[in-house]
């Protein structure tokens, strides 16, 4: 399957709100809050409402986490994008839960250094959120910016695993 061509999804709702769930049968390809920007990004032009092994797996992650429970094993994930946005999706995923970055130090962090806006551009399109937790990274002064699902989610997540 190439993307866009996500052929499965599912919905739950969330304590945050309704999310939408892309699978291309096996591993999970989408994940968005509903208005979120970028939503559906991975997605086919008629993707199949349905019930997979992957989809009830993702659930129970959610659950777990939205109850303050952290999982240590993530449902099986496929990322497609260029080569900068897949490290830097590979950097998000290393942020520990109940701490933060900022777009800078992701930044330098990258091989070689790049610049902050670049890896913004990056995080923003993280096709599967919270799984991804793009909710993670901060400005340079702590606030809290730059989140396609809005900031009041971002805020909630971050509060949920106790980050400061």
């Amino acid at each position: 399957m190439t993307a866009g061509t996500s052929a499965y999804i599912c919905r739950w709702m969330s304590p945050l709100g309704n999310i939408t769930i892309a699978s291309d049968g096996t591993s999970v390809t989408g994940l968005w809050f509903d208005g979120q920007k970028h939503y559906g990004t991975t997605l086919a032009p008629e993707p199949v409402l349905c019930d997979l092994p992957v989809f009830r797996e993702t659930i129970a992650w959610l659950e777990r986490y939205f109850s303050g429970n952290v999982p240590a094993v993530t449902p099986p994930l496929r990322l497609t994008g260029t080569p900068f946005q897949m490290e830097v999706w590979k950097l998000l995923r290393g942020i520990p839960c109940g701490e933060t970055v900022t777009y800078g130090e992701l930044a330098q962090a990258m091989d070689p250094p790049t610049s902050p806006r670049a890896v913004g551009n990056a995080v923003g399109r993280n096709p599967i959120s919270i799984l991804i937790p793009c909710h993670r990274v901060m400005g340079s002064d702590g606030s809290l910016t730059g989140y396609a699902g809005g900031t009041d989610r971002k805020k909630a997540l971050l509060q949920l695993e106790q980050a400061e």
